[in-house]
């Protein structure tokens, strides 16, 4: 049978399939090209601006290039737009085509009504806000507020809280305003876990933690930052490291690493030092060369402050190159140059230094230029520097004239370099400072059996008004004492180096368990003094006051009796210091030494002549341990027919000879035993100031003492005044603590040698503090 089938559809061959397809992306293609060859060809009709809303249009079409006549170009386009996101205005910029006119849509950037922060506790507002670069009704911006993250973070890693995240917040606000808010999470305070070192032989590691600044959390930091992580601590760190073998003649000491590692939980860090010491070297062959005509350089040999045989120092080498610079400026070589050439030779460890002196380039001060002095003005740190614009450069003198910046103790820090000038012959002195608080509120306590409970108040400022004047008003309470004081110094006066003072005080005493008697006191002086060389500085004094002798007891002394009344005194003085001292406030080492006489005659009831001298060594004995001994004495006497008074007699006993009260020695009354002073009195004291065992940086240091001293002959003479020449000793311990509060002192003394008639005290009490 036959079958009937439907003729089955064919389909396209492929390569017919393939020829259709290509013909479309042709037509496709060639469309779109000439609409794009007709948009690159046309030009534009108008511009139109969207979008703003505080800034005019004008102001957009002002950045983008582009006006009415160009042509729509893709490159004018796009740095159009760049121009727009450039600007900071504009969150978001979008430019198109609509026939022939070029839309600008804008979206712009809202204005900061406010900024704020929260969850700051250890922070203080002001000081973040002074941090961050942002500030209400400016333009704000994602790049701004992540710079201004990252620097409040940075605040924070330096106060130590390496933990702390803050996540900023937007408060939209009607039109178009907005609040920043940092949300901040300090976190805790990373600490100093532990500091190693590794490859110390000579000194071991509780000698070098010493010499770091940085510390090992302990309890007692609770008000010291040293214990917290800051990396440039640990940088200084290895300078101070450096220095320190240096000084004991570690020549090749090299810090080869310094590393801080974070403790997962980001709240300790590891400081791990590793040193290499190398040998230790000895002063070999020291030459002195010299390149300057007519300059002998074996006649400056002298001047070198190190010997052959010691321990290489580093600080020696250039202690010796400012002896050298000095001489031979005094010598008028203005434009030298010495420079020290080291060699060693290690199989003999010895060090051979050679000085070279050379003559410098002629080089000119040009300017000056001071920074970081928000308070102290210019002239107080140019009267300090030993250059001024015009001079020679001198390098010895640009050093001490740093360290006597430093002196002034107003700043933190004080720094000097140079940089290059406007010509080769010129260079500029630049002076970065950072200043520091210089008020100080002094508070003293102590106990005798004499004064009772002490009480006393001081108020300073070192750098009034940011002249360098010295202003100061103290007080001193007890009950038996009332003391007012007011001090004003001015140390350039007429712009000289020639300090003026004026002094004001009054002073009520009870002397009634010493003397039976009660003395008032008002008066004032002037001052003026000026220095004789760097070290030697001479003043002279004026003296003008009212002495009332009051209250006698009925029972006092004759003596004393007959002196009841009221006396004025017109002086005149002068005062010779010299002070070698390495510190004024804490010397280790040097001599402080004073000559003083005092007239009184030219006016007024007194008449009389006093001399007292006297002088202070400190020496080194080891590290830390300081050595003192103090030795003085004095003499007064009347003249032109006039007795001393008991108020002009000198005194000894409380803090001029621990283990005796105040006015505890000397010639007394034998019947009442009232204190009648001495013309003559010689006192001395030997004192030891070692470390105490306790960590360092906890500031309490102990020392051992012994006193001596004499007092003796009255213009008073009679078979009824005990009076012995004899020496009075006592010994004792001492601690000191640099307290948070402020330093603490305690005295303990017992008489070794004494008189049945002197009176004793065993404990002295004081303690103070700043701001």
């Amino acid at each position: 049978m036959n079958t009937f089938c439907s003729p089955t559809p064919k389909m396209p061959a492929p390569r017919h399939a393939a020829l259709v397809l290509a013909l479309l992306v042709f037509f496709l293609l060639a469309v779109s090209g000439a609409a794009f060859a007709q948009g690159q060809g046309d030009t534009i009709r108008q511009i139109k601006v969207e979008g703003t809303q505080r800034i005019e249009p004008a102001t957009v079409l002002s950045y983008i290039s582009l006006q009415a006549g160009d042509r729509f170009e893709s490159g004018a386009l796009n740095r159009a737009l760049k121009a727009l996101f450039s600007t900071g205005l504009f969150a978001d910029v979008t430019l198109y085509q609509e026939g022939r006119d070029l839309v600008v849509v804008v979206v712009e950037n809202p204005i900061i009504n406010e900024i704020a922060f929260e969850g700051n506790d250890k922070v203080k507002k002001d000081a973040l806000l002074s941090e961050v670069l942002l500030r209400p009704r400016t333009v704000l911006t994602r790049t701004k507020v992540q710079a201004d993250v990252a620097r409040l973070q940075e605040l924070y890693r330096l106060s130590g809280r390496f933990s702390a995240s803050i996540e900023p917040k937007i408060i939209k606000l009607d039109q178009n305003r907005v609040n920043l808010v940092f949300e901040i999470s300090e976190g805790p305070q990373t600490q100093i876990s532990r500091i190693v070192f590794l490859g110390n032989k000579r000194f071991d590691d509780g000698d070098l933690q010493r010499v770091v600044r940085s510390r090992e959390d302990r309890w007692w930091r609770i008000w010291s930052s040293a214990d917290k992580y800051d990396p440039d601590r640990i940088a200084f760190d290895r300078e101070m490291l450096r220095k320190h073998y240096l000084e004991y003649g570690y020549a090749d000491f090299l810090v080869e690493s310094a590393i801080a590692e974070l403790s997962p939980d980001r709240k300790h860090f590891y400081v791990t030092f590793t040193l290499s010491e190398g040998e230790r070297y000895k002063i070999g062959k020291i030459n002195v060369r010299s390149n300057l005509p007519d300059l002998d350089g074996e006649t400056m040999r002298q001047f070198v402050t190190f010997k052959s045989g010691e321990w290489y120092k580093a600080s020696a080498i250039e202690s010796s190159i400012n002896k050298l610079t000095d001489e031979l400026g005094n010598r008028q070589y203005a434009f030298v140059d010495v420079v020290p050439t080291v060699e060693r030779r290690r199989d003999a460890r010895e060090i051979d230094i050679t000085f070279i002196i050379n003559e410098g380039r002629k080089v000119f001060v040009e300017n000056i230029n001071i920074s970081g002095n928000v308070r102290t003005m210019d002239e107080v740190i140019r009267r300090e520097m030993q250059l001024s614009e015009g001079d020679p450069f001198n390098a010895a003198r640009l050093r001490r004239s740093e360290q006597k910046l430093r002196n002034l103790s107003y700043f933190e820090t004080a720094q000097v370099k140079t940089t290059r000038g406007s010509t080769p012959d010129k260079t500029n002195i630049d002076i970065a400072v950072a200043e520091k608080s210089t008020g100080e509120l002094s508070l003293g306590g102590g106990y005798s059996t004499a004064d009772g409970v002490l009480g006393e108040f001081r108020v300073r400022e070192r750098n009034f008004l940011g002249k360098g004047q010295d202003l100061t008003m103290a007080t001193t309470l007890s009950s038996r004492r009332s003391q007012f004081d007011f001090s004003f110094t001015e140390p350039y006066f007429l712009k000289r180096d020639l300090s003026f003072g004026v002094d004001a005080f009054h002073i009520v005493r009870d002397f009634q368990d010493q003397s039976s008697y009660d003395s008032r006191r008002t008066g004032g002086g002037l001052r003026l003094g000026y220095p004789l060389s760097e070290r030697l500085r001479h003043d002279l004094m004026y003296r003008y006051d009212v002495t009332e002798i009051e209250n006698v007891d009925a029972n006092a002394s004759l003596f004393i009796q007959q002196q009841e009344g009221r006396r004025t005194t017109s002086s005149v003085s002068h005062k010779l210091t010299y002070d070698s001292t390495d510190n004024r406030l804490e010397p280790t080492e040097g001599i402080l030494a004073r000559l003083e006489n005092e007239v009184a005659g030219i006016g007024g009831d007194a008449r009389y002549l006093r001399s007292r001298a006297g002088a202070t060594v400190y020496y080194p004995v080891v590290d830390k341990w300081i050595l003192s001994v103090l030795g003085e004495g004095g003499y007064i006497f009347g003249f032109g027919g006039e007795d001393l008074r008991i108020n002009e007699r000198f005194f000894i006993g409380g803090n001029t000879l621990r283990g005796f009260e105040e006015s505890g020695i000397g010639p007394r009354d034998a019947a009442t035993r009232d204190a009648l002073g001495g013309n003559f009195f010689a006192r001395g004291s030997v004192e030891l100031e070692f470390p105490s065992g306790l960590p360092e940086d906890l500031g309490v240091r102990l020392r051992a003492f012994s006193d001596f001293g004499v007092l003796s002959k009255v213009d008073d003479t009679g078979p009824g005044i005990d009076q012995e020449d004899s020496i009075r000793v006592s010994a004792g311990m001492g601690v000191s603590w640099r307290s948070p509060f402020g330093p603490v002192r305690m005295d303990f003394a017992v008489p070794v040698m004494k008189e049945e008639f002197d009176r004793k005290e065993f404990f002295r009490f004081s303690f103070g503090t700043r701001f």
